[in-house]
């Protein structure tokens, strides 16, 4: 049973698609910004290296639980082919300036966070990634999101077992409220 706004903390980004389906469920329309330095827009055939983390946001859309048009990858700098080639496909929003876009006309948006989009500097990330979202700059993005949508849920991902992570998430979400 889903929390009736659930706070997802989880090892992989696969942690996210439940959340997803279920608020999708409950709430029709949803927008998904996903900060993450990864696409995880790979499928089984599509997928390079075959892990499931690669995945699920892929997995979101292809269920129906949310549609292209109303999602922001932000933070993206580690794509596949395949994943590049979906989101021209489609019309995925990328990048801080799709969030607008993705949250137009949507009734509430969830919020994935996989540490790994964001400056490996500042946060112990599991897959570190060079040149990522400075924690202050995401914070002014979460609270611009918080200000366009309802944030129905949102989940951290992909820390590493560190106290110094607990300050910077923290912030993060307060910024959602």
């Amino acid at each position: 049973e889903l929390p009736e706004r659930p706070l997802v903390l989880g090892g992989c980004c696969c942690s996210h698609v439940g959340a997803i389906e279920g608020l999708s469920a409950r709430h029709g329309r949803i927008g998904v910004v996903w900060i993450d330095a990864h696409g995880d827009l790979n499928t089984p055939a599509s997928s390079p290296s075959g892990n499931e983390w690669g995945m699920p946001l892929r997995m979101a859309i292809d269920s129906g639980a949310v549609d292209p048009n109303d999602v922001a990858l932000v933070g993206a700098r580690n794509l596949d082919p395949p994943e590049e080639a979906f989101i021209l496909e489609t019309g995925l929003h990328t990048g801080e300036d799709g969030v607008a876009a993705a949250l137009d006309g949507v009734v509430g948006t969830y919020v994935a966070i996989d540490v790994d989009g964001l400056d490996a500097d500042e946060v112990a990330v599991f897959m570190p990634e060079p040149d990522g979202v400075p924690v202050a700059r995401a914070e002014e993005l979460l609270r611009d999101v918080a200000r366009r949508s309802d944030v129905l849920g949102a989940g951290v991902t992909g820390l590493r077992p560190d106290p110094g992570n607990v300050e910077p998430v923290t912030r993060l979400l307060t910024e959602l409220g």
